[in-house]
């Protein structure tokens, strides 16, 4: 039978909040669209003018990020944009502009400003810095006076330098060594952020979102170094224009392409090759990049008469076009994929592919703008050549379409504001037979959602001392049609059978039709943003900052790291979004004038509606997921440590963290004890200790080394506590869910680069040099010739890996 109700709209609070919280987040919009007219109309009453442009490398033309531009002997400035822009409204008069930016010479120009002008500046790079400075970090003053906390930025320089397994840069690898970041597994790309889930992460390529960012099934990730302009990662404190996951944002930025002369990069390794050429189309106006990378484990595998194969490939694009100083245009692609074949047993395959397409202008000198149309999917299949093989496909695809606006009041004042529109196509599944398999063509039900947002956020400079940004973001999501949604007794897709202690279905009691466009159920909820910072002293200051965050895209997996037959589902019936809230405090000071920046974070997050699954979850061509998954809540809290040095022949980073993540999955019923008896337990991101040391030391103009340490506690997994034996089958039992542990990890990787003249350099490089035996994965089997005893097997993937590449650029 067919049983119509009306469709809900779900708030992001309880009910009983709703007016007090209401009336908060309506006096914080008044005072965020009020201040700016304010502000505005005291402009009018004094002489002030704007001085703005885009600060960029003199050798390429490329605009830089994060550079930070002041006024010499004040505590005025800013730093650049994600485009390179930058404005400064000050009062009449002479002034002096610095801009500092690390790896480059500082430059200083004196101006008289009685008019708005348009100051463009160039900085060289400094030789010197470029083969000294590595370590993560933007300017030696900016770990001060910025008003961002819980991020890190990283440079291709930084990437390029750190041993990684057969010496394939690695830009996941290298962020795993910060504070608040952990692995997953050592043959993974994922990574967890303050004791939350890969999934959790919004990871973002030129805007685009990569959805697996793994190749090879981990060991190395989809980023192509050569390609990297800069990488931006946020912990915390995040900014009101990003949205849609709980834990993190990685923004990676690709090279624009050199606008003033033609240059080829290239590497050779042991498990893949690379190239790069970028160059002008039009001098100063129109430039291109494009790069590839392959690996080539398949055609050693055919040199052996191997029928396995597997191979990964890259291909990044870009152009970029200025017609005028106003304008600019951007259009980048990404395109990636791994094949994977066991011989005649099965196969896997799977990649992204994105696409970018952006309009930079500049209505006057303090308002800017971006407007972009951005496409992403990610398809994975697995083929299976049984004796009825089968082909089984995924896939999910977004198309987002976007503005955001910067727009710089004065020195003291500056607003983000923006908004957009993003639909979703899921296709959970479909299989085809293969040959002549007795299995019939089965597809999935597809579906489809809607997800409008939109951002406020203000950067107010109260006092020389005191800098605040609060913001708020409006997020809403429409599950549309075209489904039959199941209707289940008493609402309850899942049930606990206490006779049997297990979960089943819940019992169907009819289903609803929508239509294609119709809404299924709608969610809205608002997403405060705050931060603040106090300068101390000059070498000093303190930082705190909230984030409220919501995800409506749901990763449904019972692997602790990402896989090609992971599910995507979006929220809807039966299914809430996921939510956050996260508080951070951080003390952080510069040691002998910026050669050592030090930090000294402290956070709390709590996390609600977690997708959890039932024990022996089927997630495989399910129509109805909702009947294999739980619903529990989390909470993780922890101190991070950070030194880095920025100068001199040896600099690098120090990082520890101390945490802890848990999560609990009450019962569903009242005979429901739930997961652990509803009691909190540890994550499979847990990892109370983790350390990293990674430095580099420079001999001389031609030999350098890096090395890193790192030490962290072994992930939680279940063991069985007993077994018994059933129709003469060993079966285990299972208790406490993540009561123990693997070992504790350790590895020490070491390297030693030699720079040739001419532009070409050599990496040889020893992962693992003591030749640990890291626990991937532990399994259990009877002991031979013992029908009482069952002993444990360690699986390690990699002992230690020697490797050499060889890079060139001309």
């Amino acid at each position: 039978m067919n049983i119509k109700h009306e469709v809900l709209t779900h708030e992001v609070f309880p009910a009983r909040h709703c007016s007090a919280m209401k009336r908060w987040y309506q006096g914080a919009l008044c005072v965020l669209l009020l201040a700016p007219s304010i502000l505005v109309a005291q402009d009018e009453f004094v002489q002030t003018h704007t001085i703005s442009g885009y600060v960029r490398d003199a050798d390429s033309g490329e605009e830089l990020i994060g550079v930070n531009v002041r006024i010499k002997d004040s505590r005025l400035g800013m730093a650049t944009n994600e485009y390179g822009f930058y404005s400064l409204t000050l009062l009449r008069g002479t002034w002096t502009i610095s801009a500092s930016y690390i790896g480059y010479q500082t430059v200083e120009k004196e101006i008289y400003l009685d008019a708005d002008t348009t100051l463009h500046i160039e900085l060289l790079p400094s030789v010197i810095q470029i083969q000294e400075v590595v370590a993560v970090g933007a300017t030696e003053s900016k770990n001060i006076t910025s008003i961002e906390m819980s991020v890190a930025e990283l440079t291709a320089a930084t990437i390029r330098q750190v041993p990684v397994v057969l010496g394939e840069a690695d830009l996941v690898k290298t962020l795993t060594l910060l504070p608040g970041v952990s692995r997953t597994n050592e043959a993974s790309s994922g990574f967890s952020i303050r004791g939350s889930g890969p999934a959790q992460n919004l990871v973002l390529l030129d805007e685009s979102i990569i959805y697996n960012a793994s190749h090879l099934f981990g060991f190395f990730s989809v980023f192509n170094p050569d390609a990297i302009k800069e990488v931006k990662l946020y912990k915390g404190g995040i900014n009101a224009r990003y949205g849609g996951r709980l834990a993190s944002v990685l923004d990676v930025r690709q090279k624009e392409g050199n606008k003033k002369s033609f240059l080829f990069k290239g590497g050779l390794g042991l498990a893949a090759s690379r190239f790069l050429l970028e160059g002008p189309i039009w001098k100063e106006k129109w430039s291109f990049l494009v790069g590839a990378r392959r690996s080539y484990a398949d055609l050693f595998l055919k040199l052996a008469n191997n029928d396995n194969i597997a191979y990964f490939y890259d291909l990044n694009l870009k152009s970029n076009y200025s017609p005028n100083e106003r304008n600019r245009f951007f259009l980048s692609g990404y395109f990636g994929r791994d094949s994977f074949e066991f011989a005649d047993v099965f196969g896997n395959s799977w990649g992204n592919a994105a696409f970018t397409l952006r309009w930079n202008h500049l209505f006057n000198d303090r308002i800017f703008s971006n407007i972009s149309l951005i496409y992403s999917t990610y398809n994975y299949a697995s083929e299976f050549y049984t004796a009825a093989p089968y082909r089984w496909s995924a896939d999910i695809e977004n198309v987002d379409l976007k503005m955001d606006g910067y727009y710089y009041i004065n020195t003291r004042n500056a607003i983000d504001f923006g908004f957009g529109l993003i639909h979703h196509a899921f296709n959970p599944g479909t299989i085809v037979p293969l040959d002549d398999s007795p299995i019939q063509k089965a597809r999935l039900d597809k579906k489809y959602a809607l997800e409008p947002y939109a951002y406020l956020s203000y950067d107010q400079k109260l006092s020389p001392r005191l800098e605040i940004q609060y913001g708020m973001r409006l997020s809403s999501f429409q599950r549309l049609g075209r489904q039959n949604i199941p209707l289940y007794e008493n609402g309850s897709p899942v049930v606990y059978n206490s006779d049997l202690g297990l979960y089943e279905e819940g019992r169907v009691v009819g289903s609803e039709a929508f239509g294609s466009w119709e809404t299924m159920e709608s969610f809205f909820g608002l997403e405060p943003r705050l931060s603040l910072k106090y300068q101390v002293s000059r070498p000093a200051s303190i930082k705190c900052s909230y984030n409220r965050t919501r995800q409506y895209i749901q990763f449904i997996s019972n692997t602790a790291s990402s896989s090609p037959l992971d599910i995507w589902a979006p929220s809807g019936p039966f299914i809430p979004p996921q939510r956050a809230d996260q508080i951070a405090l951080g003390y952080f000071r510069d040691i002998r004038d910026g050669t050592f920046e030090c930090s000294l974070e402290g956070y709390y997050k709590r996390l609600y509606d977690l997708v959890d699954y039932v024990p022996g979850a089927d997630l495989m061509m399910n129509n109805h997921i909702e009947t294999e998954i739980l619903s529990g809540d989390g909470r993780a809290y922890g101190c991070e440590l950070q030194v880095k040095k920025s100068r001199g022949r040896l600099n690098g980073w120090l990082s520890y963290t101390l945490s802890r993540s848990e999560q609990r999955v009450p019962g569903v019923s009242p005979s429901d004890p739930g997961v652990n008896n509803g009691r909190y337990y540890a994550s499979v991101y847990d990892r109370p200790h983790d350390f990293s040391l990674s430095v580099v030391y420079r001999f001389n103009t031609t030999w350098d080394m890096a090395f890193n340490c790192i030490l962290s506690s072994g992930r939680p997994t279940t063991y069985p506590e007993s077994r018994y034996e059933y129709d003469g089958i060993i079966v285990p039992h299972f208790e406490e869910r993540n009561g123990e542990r693997f070992p504790y990890y350790n590895r020490i990787d070491i390297s030693f680069t030699l720079k040739e003249k001419w532009g070409g350099d050599w990496i040889f490089s020893l992962y693992n040099v003591f030749n640990r035996k890291n626990a991937s994965f532990i399994r259990f089997q009877q002991v031979e010739d013992s029908a009482l005893e069952t002993e444990a097997i360690r699986l390690a993937l990699f002992g230690i890996v020697p490797s050499i590449t060889y890079n060139v650029t001309f």
